[in-house]
């Protein structure tokens, strides 16, 4: 018999061990002495560098549409500590450093998580979507993403109007698991983040016009089945365009998706036996 470890014995166990891990991040922080960006501005800044809209409120196979509705709250409390944030050369951008714990009292609500490889629920859920959509705007920037986590090679829910690639996504959890970038230019960067009734709306902006501009795009997508197990595949490149001469530069493979479907397959689909 497999040996426990000791976050599996109990939900007090599971709890104390996120405490650790997330005392040990600020240990770190603190001894890596990271310039992290904290000011924000109401001006924006002149050049829109990219933007994206991403719909809140999704129909994910079964889960309860209630989550959505929480989800739709939390995100609009959280974007309220990014939206303006700049990016000077540097700096350090960290989604827990300017959210912090979204917690009951500060008026976070149930929503949508992801636990060992399943849905759950969680006060402050839905933060991944945000998450999700800054890294978006990063992907067409000349910024260095510094710490990305994916959702451990798996697919949870059938698409609903898919517009970006599958697996350019990310996964956080206060304040080990972080999304996070620096900037190693000579611009300066810009956030812009609101919520409306239908969409989480977002820009990246800078001060100067970027020598680049970017085109993600996904290649070699199909389903397969090994052994009864249901696999998504898929290649994600970045592909990096010069801006003067619209020459692509350099295509870059950023993603190799070989994730787990969760989700009963309908029978249109076509599956590659393997």
């Amino acid at each position: 018999m497999k040996r426990k470890l000791f976050c599996e014995i109990s939900p007090f166990t599971y709890r104390l061990s996120m405490e650790k891990e997330i005392l040990k991040r600020h240990i770190q922080d603190m001894l890596h002495q990271t310039q992290f960006a904290k000011k924000r501005t109401e001006e924006s800044l002149p050049v829109v560098v990219y933007r994206h809209n991403s719909l809140i409120r999704r129909r994910l196979g079964n889960v309860n549409m209630q989550l959505q509705e929480n989800k739709a709250t939390n995100l609009a409390l959280a974007v309220k500590h990014i939206d303006g944030l700049v990016i000077h050369p540097g700096e350090t951008f960290s989604v827990w450093k300017l959210i912090g714990r979204t917690s009951k009292r500060r008026g976070y609500k149930e929503g949508l998580t992801i636990a060992k490889g399943k849905p759950s629920q969680g006060i402050g859920g839905g933060m991944c979507q945000l998450s999700n959509l800054i890294h978006w705007l990063v992907l067409h920037s000349e910024l260095t993403i510094t710490e990305h986590h994916h959702h451990d090679g798996l697919d949870l829910f059938p698409d609903f109007g898919r517009q970006i690639p599958f697996g350019t996504g990310t996964s956080i959890s206060y304040n080990y698991i972080d999304y996070r970038f620096r900037n190693d230019t000579r611009n300066t960067y810009q956030l812009r983040l609101w919520t409306n009734e239908e969409y989480l709306c977002g820009e990246l902006r800078a001060t100067e016009q970027q020598p680049h501009t970017f085109h993600i795009h996904a290649e070699n997508e199909f389903f397969s089945r090994k052994n009864g197990v249901v696999y998504r595949n898929g290649e994600v490149y970045r592909d990096i365009i010069d801006r003067v001469s619209g020459q692509c530069l350099e295509s870059q493979l950023i993603r190799t998706n070989h994730a787990r479907v969760m989700y009963d397959c309908p029978p249109s689909m076509i599956i590659r036996e393997e």
